[in-house]
């Protein structure tokens, strides 16, 4: 038996979270501030966003636009706070000035999750090496997938990256899914589904109206 495919949908607020839930989304990425291409919600978002839908919820941590962790007790204080609320599973991603994970970022912040389930965003393709990136997070708690297009210009140019990263399924720091999202990939489903990649992210495909709209 062939393995479903996961879709994951960002949602800003409850009614993008309940129209993606009856759509079939299987998992939502809580997110605020498109325009700075997504960033840490509201508590209070989540919250009515936990109460209205029963699927997974994973919250982004990034409180300004790039990849730098900018304030990181900053960071942890949205962790203990969404933590409170309930939340259980997050987004997160950082990196330094030359192109590297920032490890002590990631560590300090990871350390605040205790244990919940996380995803490490599409910073990765924004990455100097994605491979050193990918092994220097190799055991890190609660670190279950990438959220990745394989390049930073998208899935049309990073779709070689992606299968040969999922033909690496099982070595040191390839263990964890691969998420697909960025740019269009919609005609390359049934090869990343043969690569054994089952995990996409919508963004703007389920949003007709654009941002200014709901899912």
């Amino acid at each position: 038996m062939s393995k479903r495919a996961v879709l994951e949908v960002i949602a800003l607020g409850v009614e993008d979270a309940v129209a993606a839930q009856a759509g079939g989304a299987d998992r939502l990425e809580l997110v605020a501030d498109m325009a700075a291409d997504g960033l840490t919600p509201p508590v209070g978002t989540f919250a009515g966003i936990r109460a209205a839908v029963d699927i997974d919820l994973r919250v982004m941590l990034r409180l300004a636009d790039g990849f730098a962790v900018g304030d990181v007790e900053r960071v942890v204080r949205a962790v203990r706070e969404m933590r409170d609320a309930g939340a259980e599973e997050f987004v997160l991603g950082f990196l330094d000035a030359a192109g590297g994970v920032d490890i002590g970022a990631v560590e300090r912040v990871v350390g605040e999750l205790d244990g919940c389930r996380w995803t490490f965003h599409r910073a990765i393709d924004r990455a100097a090496d994605r491979d050193a990136l990918r092994k220097q997070l190799d055991g890190m708690p609660g670190l279950d997938t990438y959220l990745t297009a394989g390049s930073g210009a998208g899935v049309d140019d990073g779709l070689s990256t992606l299968l040969a990263e999922a033909a690496r399924g099982g070595e040191p720091g390839y263990e964890q899914r691969i998420l697909v999202g960025g740019g269009r990939w919609f005609n390359d489903v049934p090869e990343l589904v043969g690569a054994g990649i089952h995990l996409f992210y919508f963004v703007g495909a389920v949003r007709p109206q654009g941002w200014g709209g709901p899912v």
